[in-house]
């Protein structure tokens, strides 16, 4: 809609918001029913309280990796000390490994359907007969007196001889072991991969020992059963890890090695002391020759390597003959940290050239948007088709064909998995959120951050998440595949748009649209620095965020993270007024256009040179027949000269500005409020940008009007002219309407497909 109007004196002090409808402020309502009251544990800035405290679980482990069974068999020692006030009559361990049991919940539960042509390998995943899960020897106290103990599931839990009190501590031993999955064949975050070519194996292991729970202030025992969706919450403490392999294997694995000169020959001692130094180039500490070497003959000997690790949440290594090993060190705001990478022939070329840069550059970008990376390595260890992390060590996908060829898609999908789950060392290895409940607390948060670090890799990197437009098609998507962000991990429905997309989309909108960087960038570190080595709920991040920037953000958590709304504004239409007192031959103007109008109808086109009774006979005229209504009469002149006349100084003067004012009204069919950004364009080509916040919203939630006055005349305002609200219908966001379909998906980038490396060859 386009029609000018004369600009009444009354409207042109209404620059404000008209109101189009009162709706309920819901959406504006603060959050204070859905977040836990604080206390002395979690205040309401979303800080940690005077009496925040959380258990300390220390391990002494040995194990031993069968490489001609592909079992893994070992004991632990665990010392639990209770910082909590509670006096505890037992504990609870995580089995992870149960998951796999062929008897387990995940197996009972597990949905499928029968393809109409079933291939063999569709036929064989029906008949699972792994025999997965730990098999539990003994539970026993420090004396070697057995602890009575009930598995249920995935959860052990231990029954104490005594209470045990805050302050105190507790050690017990376990002896167990367990068969070592192919994760090629059957799936899983850890396990096996068989080359069958020279009969050998990778082993990338985790979740091998059982486990500490989490036990807090929030819900007390975290021990909701692992089901194979929501991960795991795990407590702090200190390892002592022995781990006896192979003799010709090579082992990265979480902590400091302990025993080098046992395991290492001289020259690959020197190799590591020359990449402590090297901070440009990886340096070779098995090379590519070596680690060929090594695949065409097994040891019969075994050696163990032994690692220690401090104030880590979980332990996890890798294994094999046919490791290539290089590294290479990163300053830190003065601290060392050795970037590390282990890859078999078949990741290179791509291994060799990217990975361990691309893992030297992710902890320094995340160090400087959230803490200082605090330990002494980092490591990528190349596993095909998977992505995992744990504390220090990471096994990441992305593997060239085997002629050393590689797609775009394949190149910049390990680029992306090497930072991504790099970038799990700080969400949640350091700011150890609750994976088990809240997956995108780890996922999402990780994903933002990993945007960011994409981003400072290389121009136009293509990142998969994190600009608002990307998570479109998601959100405006059927309801009933939807759930809100706050939703437990295992009842997640789109796991990946959910828990990785949303959040980190939401995050990015909030620091480039709804804060700014400033004020997002200190708030995000504010968060990291208080919650390192901590156990954070979701409103910590909410209450600190908000704390720390005095932007009130209840309204954005609660339509981004509770619920399933989705933005869609439309620009309804525009008014244009052009702002001066309206004079009587604007009035004739007015009429004169109306006029013109009806000139245009058939009828008077027709008619015009009929022969009139008027016409015929003059004598027929009178007053009206010379009378021009569309001039103004004197007392309209007088009129006008009178109300000049009364007009203030200041009134004057804006009436005499030349401005024009538009009046714009906005509709939200999406039911998330954002702010607005408006693209103004005007006549003589220039543009300028108008961002209004989304309180603007506040009492008018479904529609309003709002007039906006510039020098210039308009000829075009666009909505979210940057895509960045993830509105999901941009054909409503023109003035005058225009359609941006095929504009749209044009600006999607897309990866390239198929591998023109090698069709170039």
């Amino acid at each position: 809609m386009n029609k000018k109007y004369a600009f009444a004196l009354v409207a042109l002090f209404s620059f404000g918001v008209i109101i189009a409808q009162n709706t309920n402020e819901s959406k504006f309502k603060q959050l204070g029913q859905e977040l836990p009251t604080p206390n002395v544990y979690r205040t309401a800035s979303g800080a940690p309280g005077p009496q925040y405290y959380q258990q300390k679980a220390d391990y002494t482990i040995s194990v031993e990796l069968d490489d001609e069974n592909q079992k893994i068999t070992g004991s632990e020692r665990v010392t639990y000390t209770n910082n909590s006030p509670d006096p505890l009559n037992y504990l609870w361990l995580q089995l992870d490994q149960n998951k796999r049991a062929i008897d387990s919940d995940t197996r009972k539960i597990s949905k499928g359907t029968i393809p109409a042509n079933p291939s063999p390998r569709a036929i064989e995943r029906f008949f699972y007969d792994f025999d997965g899960g730990f098999k539990i020897e003994r539970v026993t106290n420090t004396s070697g007196k057995d602890l009575p103990y009930t598995i249920n599931n995935t959860m052990m839990r231990i029954d104490l001889e005594k209470p045990l009190l805050k302050g105190q501590k507790v050690s017990f031993d376990i002896k167990w072991w367990y068969n070592i999955n192919d994760r090629m064949k059957i799936g899983g975050r850890s396990g096996l991969e068989y080359f069958e070519e020279e009969d050998n194996y990778l082993y990338t292991i985790a979740q091998f020992f059982p486990r500490m729970a989490v036990y807090n202030d929030v819900e007390g025992w975290q021990n909701k059963q692992f089901l194979g969706g929501g991960e795991f919450a795990v407590p702090f403490g200190d390892y002592t890890v022995n781990i006896t392999v192979p003799a010709d294997h090579v082992v990265g694995s979480t902590g400091k090695l302990q025993n080098a000169s046992s395991v290492l020959t001289s020259e690959q001692r020197k190799r590591w002391a020359k990449a402590q130094k090297s901070y440009d180039t990886p340096v070779m500490i098995v090379t590519p020759e070596e680690a060929l070497e090594a695949e065409k003959t097994k040891s019969a000997e075994k050696k163990t390597w032994t690692f220690k690790a401090t104030n880590v949440r979980d332990f996890a290594f890798a294994s094999s003959r046919k490791f290539i090993w290089d590294a290479m060190a990163v300053d830190i705001n003065g601290n060392n940290v050795m970037a590390v990478s282990y890859y078999p022939k078949e990741g290179n070329p791509l291994w060799e050239k990217y990975s361990t840069r691309v893992v030297a550059h992710t902890i320094k970008t995340y160090s400087k948007h959230t803490i200082d990376y605090p330990y002494h390595k980092a490591i990528s260890v190349h596993s095909n088709r998977i992505g995992m992390e744990y504390p220090q060590i990471c096994f990441n996908g992305g593997r060239p064909e085997a002629d050393g060829t590689y797609s775009s898609a394949t190149k910049h999908g390990m680029i992306s998995v090497i930072i991504h789950e790099v970038g799990h060392n700080f969400f949640p290895m350091i700011i150890n959120s609750d994976e088990r409940q809240w997956t995108w607390m780890d996922e999402g948060l990780n994903t933002f951050v990993q945007y960011l670090t994409e981003q400072e890799w290389d121009v136009d990197y293509p990142s998969r998440r994190g600009p608002a437009y990307k998570i479109t098609d998601y959100m405006k998507g059927d309801k009933t595949r939807i759930s809100p962000i706050m939703t437990n991990s295992e009842s997640i429905i789109q796991f990946g748009n959910n828990a990785y997309g949303k959040p980190a989309t939401a995050l990015n909108i909030l620091r480039e649209t709804v804060m700014g960087r400033d004020l997002f960038d200190f708030a995000f570190k504010e968060y990291c620095e208080r919650w390192a080595f901590k156990h954070p709920s979701p409103a910590d991040l909410f209450r600190t965020m908000e704390d720390a920037s005095a932007v009130d953000l209840d309204w954005y958590w609660r339509g981004w993270f509770y619920t399933t709304d989705h933005v869609d504004v439309s620009l309804n239409g525009v008014k244009e007024m052009e702002v001066k007192l309206p004079s009587p031959e604007d009035i004739s103007e007015a009429r004169e256009d109306k006029k013109e109008d009806y000139k245009r109808h058939i009828g008077y086109q027709r008619n015009k040179d009929v022969e009139t009774v008027v016409k015929k006979d003059s004598t027929m005229k009178d007053f009206y027949n010379s009378y021009n209504p569309d001039k103004p009469t004197k007392k309209q002149e007088e009129a006008y000269a009178k109300q000049e006349e009364s007009l203030t100084l200041r009134q004057k003067e804006i009436l005499s500005s030349g401005k024009y004012a538009y009046e714009a009204e906005f509709e939200n069919i999406g039911g998330l409020v954002m702010p607005l950004i408006l693209e103004v364009t005007f006549e003589d080509g220039l543009t300028e940008v108008l961002r209004i916040p989304a309180e603007v919203w506040i009492k008018s939630e479904t529609k309003f009007s709002k007039v906006m006055v510039f020098d210039k005349k308009a000829v075009k305002i666009e909505l979210d002219p940057f895509y960045e609200m993830a509105d999901t219908d941009r054909n409503n966001n023109f003035w005058p309407a225009e359609k941006e379909e095929s504009r749209f998906e044009g600006y999607k980038q897309r990866r390239q497909r198929g591998n023109p490396m090698q069709q170039n060859q």
